[in-house]
């Protein structure tokens, strides 16, 4: 079966209903999110709908919990701040009780999910390094786990297991600034981060209708 797995779409619709639409060429059985559905742009309502309505199996992330009330948000930037204060504007109680039951890590016989550690999942820990890879291959008893949460795709190794960042949809931090999202091959093992380019200047120009950060807008230019 051909999994699609995808994450860190961040209120983004233009990004996410264009890789959609891509994703239903690729055939594909079973839609999994890494987390944060919301979160920086700006349509946080939107993008919660089309997420339920694709019957997709998704974990938190830090953005969605924070936008549920469910952490302490303010480590969190100055930017990012503003865009949850604002989400949290945007969403009535179904919304957010949606975002409050979404669990922290997802297993099954075939692959796991968490947005960011399997060592403190509802810590949102980084993993950038080969050593924090290390010790969630460590604790994952599935073959593979997909990750979001850095918005840069990635690939780690370990004793046969494999840790996939699946970047981001709707805000990419890896100097490409066209919507991520991967397609995993459960009969070949083969795993797929894919490209497609959406109207940033529409997205672009709703965050900035909206009142949010300047920057949240400009930085989907840069895809940085």
């Amino acid at each position: 079966m051909r999994y699609a797995v995808f994450s860190d779409i961040h209120s983004n619709l233009e990004a996410l209903e264009t890789v959609l639409e891509a994703l239903r060429k690729e055939e594909v059985g079973r839609y999994f999110c890494v987390g944060d559905i919301v979160g920086y742009a700006a349509d946080p309502k939107a993008c919660i709908k089309m997420i339920r309505e694709l019957d997709c199996v998704t974990v938190c992330g830090n953005h969605d919990w924070a936008a549920a009330d469910l952490i302490d948000y303010s480590y969190f930037n100055v930017y990012a701040r503003a865009a949850v204060d604002w989400t949290k504007t945007q969403l009535d109680d179904p919304e957010k009780d949606y975002l409050k039951a979404l669990p922290l890590k997802y297993e099954d016989e075939e692959i796991t999910l968490v947005h960011g550690s399997l060592e403190r999942p509802e810590e949102f820990d980084y993993i950038f390094a080969e050593a924090d890879a290390a010790r969630t291959l460590d604790l994952c008893r599935t073959k593979i786990c997909f990750i979001g949460h850095t918005h840069s795709p990635a690939r780690f190794t370990k004793g046969g297991r494999r840790l996939v960042n699946v970047g981001s949809v709707g805000q990419p931090r890896d100097n490409d600034p066209r919507a991520a999202y991967c397609i995993y091959d459960t009969d070949t093992g083969t795993v797929e981060i894919k490209r497609v380019k959406y109207d940033i200047r529409k997205a672009m120009n709703k965050i900035l209708d909206a009142g949010l950060p300047e920057i949240l807008a400009y930085r989907l230019l840069e895809g940085s």
